[in-house]
């Protein structure tokens, strides 16, 4: 499949194995993350196996590095024909703990970088009537828990954007889709708090997002929602 894919907020765990399925697929691959070392790494391993991976750094709540990173993947890989945003920034904390900065922080990253890196996506895809989008969403996108007001706040803004873009945009061809993730993922480097936990595989996760990718128009999902085998859910 000779198609360009586009991931913000590239890491160790569910950003890597979107990376690395996309790859195997077929896709050339953009690698949008702040971390230069890593995104380089794996733009590496890649690259090695025959895929075409570019790692571009940049703070995707910079309006003019998400312009200068876009425009290095079009020139070095392709224009996109699949942006997955999942970027995300949160502050554990009490709502009277939390400051007014770290309030803001968790909605840049994550309303206003999908935002941006979602108006240069459609810059290629409208000018060809196709092309798909996908946010990582969380169980805080659709239920507030205490402690995570800003992340709360933000996935919701998140969800919101990825509907009203749906809507605007799908009868143009784009196919646009939120992903809940209602668990904790398996991530190099888990915190040992959450050891106990059921915990979801990333690369099971990315065999979904592909599915996605590959839905026929006539049948496209707008939300689907992802969680572990766990006893509790289903008793």
């Amino acid at each position: 499949m000779n198609k360009t894919a586009v991931i913000s907020g590239v890491g160790p765990g569910l950003g890597a194995s979107l990376a690395r399925k996309f790859a195997r697929e077929g896709c050339a691959v953009g690698l949008l993350a702040r971390s230069r070392d890593y995104i380089e790494s794996l733009a590496q391993e890649l690259n090695e196996g025959g895929a075409n991976a570019l790692a571009v750094s940049a703070d995707i709540t910079q309006p003019d590095q998400v312009a200068d990173s876009f425009a290095a993947i079009r020139e070095q890989i392709g224009e996109a024909d699949l942006l997955v945003n999942h970027a995300g920034n949160a502050a554990w904390k009490t709502f009277t703990e939390l400051t007014p900065e770290e309030f803001e922080q968790s909605w840049r990253v994550c309303a206003l970088g999908s935002f941006l890196c979602s108006q240069h996506a459609l810059a290629d895809m409208l000018a060809r009537g196709s092309g798909t989008i996908l946010f990582t969403g969380a169980t805080s996108a659709i239920r507030g828990r205490g402690g995570a007001s800003a992340f709360s706040s933000a996935k919701f803004a998140v969800r919101g954007l990825a509907w009203s873009l749906a809507r605007e945009v799908g009868p143009k061809g784009i196919h646009v889709a939120h992903v809940i993730i209602d668990g904790v993922i398996d991530t190099p480097g888990l915190p040992s708090n959450l050891s106990d936990e059921p915990l979801l595989d990333p690369d099971a996760i990315a065999e979904t997002y592909w599915s996605l990718v590959n839905q026929d128009k006539s049948a496209w999902s707008f939300e689907v929602d992802l969680r572990p085998h766990n006893e509790e859910f289903f008793t």
